[in-house]
């Protein structure tokens, strides 16, 4: 992999699902979630207020590119009949050279339990392995983050670390569990 590039065709479409880059139009349903203190406990940001989502959606949250090392899209997870946004993912480049990447996934409590995580993210799987050719994508997860272990192992995700007291988080030390998967290891 030389000069990675990942420039997808927007939206990405799943059996239910549009992905796309956010946008404005998608402060009010970003903040209907990510303002949530149960959204945001076991995630490494804060609950976020209106000036904050707006301050991502102009920087970090437009990206719609992969170019570089260090550089992700976060995709708006959109019901296609709908048109309604209930989450968002991650999808980063850690390194190019060796061929790493991250993926990860917020949705809003209120459209959790209907697999819309697990549909997205396993787009961003085939994405990472077949688009922007990664050898490894891995999934770190707070330990007390239930939801997010049991969605890493429905992805076919292996579990391969679990990380003891490794950060100060929030105001105590957490566990971390890493998932990862080759692309040889993809169903």
């Amino acid at each position: 992999m030389t000069g990675v590039e990942l420039r997808p065709t927007y939206p990405l479409r799943t059996a239910r699902l549009l992905l796309r880059p956010l946008s404005t139009a998608d402060t009010d349903a970003l903040l209907s979630y990510r303002s949530l203190e149960v959204v945001c406990r076991f995630v490494p940001f804060e609950p976020m207020n209106r000036t904050a989502i707006a301050e991502k959606l102009a920087d970090r949250w437009s990206q719609t590119a992969i170019t570089a090392d260090n550089s992700g899209l976060i995709l708006g997870v959109e019901i296609a009949d709908t048109g309604q946004l209930v989450g968002d993912v991650t999808l980063f480049l850690q390194s190019e050279l060796h061929r790493c990447g991250e993926i990860g996934w917020i949705v809003s409590p209120e459209h959790s339990g209907h697999g819309y995580a697990t549909e997205a993210a396993a787009e961003l799987l085939r994405l990472g392995f077949d688009e922007l050719g990664l050898h490894r994508i891995v999934a770190r997860i707070d330990a007390r983050n239930e939801p997010s272990l049991r969605l890493a192992e429905r992805l076919g995700m292996r579990r391969e670390a679990h990380l003891i007291g490794n950060e100060w988080f929030k105001g105590d030390w957490s566990d971390e569990i890493d998932f990862a998967m080759l692309q040889t290891e993809r169903c």
